[in-house]
């Protein structure tokens, strides 16, 4: 059975994709490594293409995982790119983040997993709202220190891409709070879907990604 290869998002986990019914392929999630200090995306996404053990493999990422997929593309040859609630480039960023990350705010007022204010704005732009969502949330935070996710900010914030693949299919939520339909371009909107819709709409998803891989 072919593989592909899943980068889930800052928010979650594997489980990320649990639900998801993806036909003839199997599912390899490649787990968050710890960033080395002042390490670059560029040098982050070297690290984790090392869990890819087939040529020209068929990438699928979550939110930043997708971002990470892209990188990788740069750096090997890939079949395909799904992502999924992410961005392309860093045109489709949203103009709040290409501000805080101009004026560096996340700098001056650092972002910890485990702070009550920095916990709600998470689930408002995450979307989540039942409780299974919640604990997947939850047990992230868990797994990420806050140097990890400081680092991720500081990288979605500051994403200077302006590539994109010959060959990628990118599905989004016309409902996503973190990446805004309205500056997203050629995808595939699902309509009332959240950035966590891979959760929740995982049925719509599926159908999108077993269409993508039969085309």
């Amino acid at each position: 059975m072919k593989t592909i290869y899943c980068i889930s998002g800052l928010g979650a986990d594997e489980r990320a994709f649990s639900k998801l019914n993806v036909e003839a392929y199997q599912l390899k999630v490649i787990p968050w490594l710890q960033p080395l200090p002042k390490e670059t995306i560029e040098a982050y996404a070297k690290r984790m293409m090392a869990a890819i053990d087939e040529e020209n493999p068929i990438l699928m990422g979550l939110s930043f995982g997708g971002m990470l997929c892209i990188e990788i593309s740069k750096q090997i040859p890939v079949q395909k790119i799904i992502i999924i609630s992410s961005i392309k480039s860093c045109q489709e960023l949203p103009l709040w983040m290409k501000t805080a990350g101009r004026l560096k705010l996340n700098k001056i007022v650092p972002i910890r997993s485990n702070h009550k204010l920095s916990l709600s704005l998470q689930n408002h732009f995450l979307g989540i709202t039942t409780k299974e969502e919640k604990e997947i949330v939850a047990v992230s935070r868990r797994k990420h220190n806050t140097k990890y996710i400081q680092w991720a900010v500081d990288k979605i914030l500051n994403w200077k891409n302006d590539w994109q693949p010959p060959v990628i299919f990118h599905i989004h939520g016309d409902k996503d709070k973190m990446f805004p339909v309205k500056r997203i371009q050629q995808t595939y909107i699902i309509k009332n879907g959240g950035h966590f819709m891979i959760m929740n709409r995982a049925a719509e998803v599926s159908v999108c990604i077993n269409q993508s891989l039969n085309s």
